[in-house]
């Protein structure tokens, strides 16, 4: 069945602005033939009310159809490369929560803050939503097999959905570096699994080379059609928020596909009359997988310092030579943004004063209140602003890390103790009601 909203004209387009070589939206690249750079996904030739457009994504909301569940197709009009609904396998991803968290704003230094917590997706996490358009392009080519490199939330995804689509997934990732809550998922769902003796950033080069020798469609970040549907997650936050933007926009940065995504989409938006200005982004890595950051204070000039053997705890932005580095670079300019970096203890500590909000996240995800505690002390961002800070995945992703630091055995990469600040360790008690109670007061 064809989508009735499609009409508008999808290509292919190369990122870089000296190029900007066009091909076919069917064409499976992921970089530029003529120059190297990224691909991105452009439409041209249609226009839509502002006003009936918004209305009509909220009136979606209300069908069960399954296109519509989806809180990225709802927002078709804005993505429309796939002109067959049978192209698309919906998990029913996005429609995740904007949680409000005084006791994280209170920490972070800001009057309120509130959370887009991708966690409630079908795996956990953000993935979700750019796989669900990744998967779409990949049955529209009419390919049987789709692989990954992943530290592990692009790996849960990727094998559910190629799962739900009747495809092979292979899932390719450094051996011992990755938190095994994520690898259960990639098993469970039915993913062959390779673990690598190399780093993230070898493992991907390595894949890249199988891709093209044996007809695989390869679903990292570098994948043009996964933006697109990563991006949807401003869409649905504005939507939200009766789309009123929000001064800031504050996430974690590993490969750097989320901000590309975002800064992507939120220039649509404005383009399209659905808002009239766009939010700061601020993106936040960890200390040493920050090559992102050191580019940007350095001035964002000369060769991008990749890492070659990026450490943080936080598994899912431990990522040393991001892909997607100039996409980023142009989305944090264009927004009038900035880049911050974060020590381990600074998103342990974040990670604990978010869970006493009642919300639960991943490692990596407390890397935004971190980080926005220091950009408040820094005078970047103003406690008054209005601050939307997203979290990328479930508290479930690494159990590990939160029973090792309330517990006080939390180690970073080097060895070096993580203080247990807000640590809330267990009380072993005697079978005695009297001593109990005495002890609860």
């Amino acid at each position: 069945m064809a989508l009735a909203t499609q009409s508008a004209v999808a290509e292919l387009v190369c990122f870089e602005s000296s190029c900007r070589a066009r091909y076919a939206i069917t064409d499976v690249l992921y970089n530029c033939p003529k120059c190297g750079g990224l691909m991105e996904a452009t439409y041209t030739g249609d226009a839509h009310d502002p006003v009936k457009l918004k209305r009509l994504f909220r009136e979606r909301r209300m069908d069960n159809s399954p296109v519509n569940q989806s809180g990225v197709w709802r927002y078709r009009e804005l993505l429309p490369f796939i002109e067959d609904e049978r192209h698309i396998v919906t998990l029913r991803e996005g429609n995740t929560p904007l949680l409000d968290a005084p006791i994280a704003a209170k920490y972070g230094g800001l009057d309120e803050v509130a959370f887009k917590h991708q966690g409630y997706n079908p795996t956990g996490s953000f993935k979700d939503n750019g796989m669900v358009t990744g998967m779409a392009q990949a049955r529209r080519l009419g390919m049987k097999r789709v692989a990954c490199v992943s530290t592990g939330n692009t790996s849960a995804s990727m094998a559910a959905y190629a799962a739900a689509a009747g495809m092979e997934a292979l899932v390719f990732l450094p051996n011992g570096k990755i938190a095994f809550s994520k690898l259960a998922q990639a098993l469970e769902y039915g993913a062959k699994t390779l673990q690598v003796e190399a780093n993230f950033d070898e493992i991907l080069a390595l894949v890249r080379t199988l891709a093209d020798r044996l007809g695989i469609y390869l679903l990292n970040s570098m994948n043009p059609f996964r933006v697109e549907g990563q991006k949807t997650i401003m869409f649905e936050m504005l939507d939200q928020r009766d789309w009123k933007v929000p001064d800031w926009v504050v996430l974690p940065g590993g490969n750097l596909g989320n901000v590309s995504a975002f800064g992507k989409g939120l220039r649509e938006a404005k383009a399209a009359g659905l808002i009239d200005k766009l939010p700061r982004l601020a993106v936040i890595q960890a200390e040493h997988s920050a090559p992102f950051e050191a580019f940007w204070k350095a001035g964002a000039t000369g060769e991008f310092p990749a890492v070659r053997q990026p450490e943080t705890l936080a598994t899912a932005i431990r990522i040393g030579d991001p892909v997607s580095w100039p996409k980023a670079l142009h989305e944090v300019r264009t927004s009038g943004g900035t880049v911050e970096k974060v020590t381990e203890q600074e998103i342990a500590d974040a990670k604990a004063q978010i869970g006493l909000c009642g919300i639960g996240c991943e490692p990596a995800s407390a890397a935004t209140l971190a980080g926005i505690r220091n950009l408040v002390a820094q005078g970047v961002i103003d406690r008054g602003a209005d601050v939307v800070a997203v979290l990328t995945g479930n508290v479930m992703k690494d159990p590990d890390y939160i029973y090792k630091y309330h517990t006080g055995h939390l180690e970073a990469p080097d060895g070096a103790a993580i203080v247990s600040t807000f640590g809330n360790q267990a009380m072993v008690v005697p079978n005695d009601a009297d001593k109990i109670a005495a002890l609860l007061g």
